[in-house]
């Protein structure tokens, strides 16, 4: 039996969070339709613009992603001390920009008719901004607007009504960092396995190919959550160095394809060892991530279905 999606997404137990969007009716959401040869190839970088616009408004950040011929994958990071920080006027402008509010909302951010609003207008726009900063990390409002906008979109092209999506999202919570950076490379690696691309570099549509076309210029991308290579909790990041990330996944990816294990390069640091997992249980790990892990994941559960 489901889950409520309360009781899958507490913020007390981790901000991260994996979210799988699956099309119903064996639909194209991107790709080629053998059958009718009609390209929806173009959906990916709508999907992908869509998702990181929504991020740089949203107080939650973009870890990993990827977009595949009938569904996507989605790491994401609530931080809901950057929404519980933001003052009214940035509430309402960043709600703004994918709703229209209302219209006390409206008059409010309207610097010449805020001062027309009385006592009792002004309080209920207060009660509007605490409703509108909860959604602004709520990943279930972050995932409806994506996949309403893309589900409107398809559905005026393919000149149909319903259902497009596969009911409502999966999310998995990722208790700790080894299942985080499990996910990240999972995720990742998703072309790769599908055999939609042979490198890192040449995975279109996934976070993996921003983050190293980034790098080649010394910088990180924008609108992905960064890597900070800090273990300190102050600092708001992927607490690993991009360069033992980027390792990684390229030496995952080749594991799974020849069946046999990479290495890490013996001048740095094994990222393994930092997250406290042996290489046998990161490749289950990686191997297992969506299929042998419900409703969330960490070392921990891990071993455990190891011991069974």
């Amino acid at each position: 039996m489901p889950q409520p999606r309360k009781s899958l997404i507490c913020l007390e137990s981790t901000p991260y969070y994996h979210c799988v969007s699956r099309c119903v009716r064996r639909a194209y959401l991107c790709g080629v339709d053998e059958l009718t040869g009609k390209c929806y190839e173009h959906r990916r970088q709508v999907i992908e613009d869509r998702a990181l616009k929504l991020s740089t408004s949203f107080a939650i950040d973009i870890c990993a992603f990827a977009i595949m011929s009938n569904h996507t994958h989605l790491v994401l990071h609530v931080n809901k001390a950057k929404a519980l920080a933001l003052n009214n006027d940035e509430v309402l402008a960043r709600w703004h920009r994918f709703h229209k509010g209302t219209v006390l909302s409206r008059r409010y951010v309207d610097t010449k008719q805020r001062h027309t609003l009385s006592e009792a207008e002004l309080k209920s726009v207060e009660a509007l901004v605490k409703v509108y900063r909860q959604r602004l990390y709520s990943i279930s409002w972050f995932m409806r607007l994506l996949n309403e906008y893309i589900a409107r979109m398809a559905n005026k092209e393919d000149e149909c009504t319903g259902h497009f999506w596969e009911g409502r999202f999966k999310s998995q919570a990722l208790l700790d960092e080894a299942a985080l950076l499990a996910c990240m490379a999972y995720v990742d690696l998703n072309p790769i396995r599908a055999g939609v691309a042979k490198t890192l570099e040449t995975s279109p549509h996934t976070s993996i190919k921003r983050r190293i076309k980034a790098v080649k210029n010394n910088v990180q991308p924008k609108k992905l959550m960064p890597f900070i290579g800090s273990r300190e909790r102050t600092h708001i990041g992927l607490r690993f160095e991009l360069k033992d990330y980027l390792q990684l996944v390229d030496d995952t990816g080749r594991s799974i394809r020849q069946d046999k294990p990479g290495s890490i390069s013996a001048n740095s640091e094994p990222i393994l060892t930092r997250a406290g997992l042996t290489e046998v249980s990161w490749q289950l790990m990686v191997n297992t991530i969506e299929t042998q892990f419900s409703t969330s994941v960490s070392a921990s559960i891990l071993e455990h279905k190891k011991c069974a």
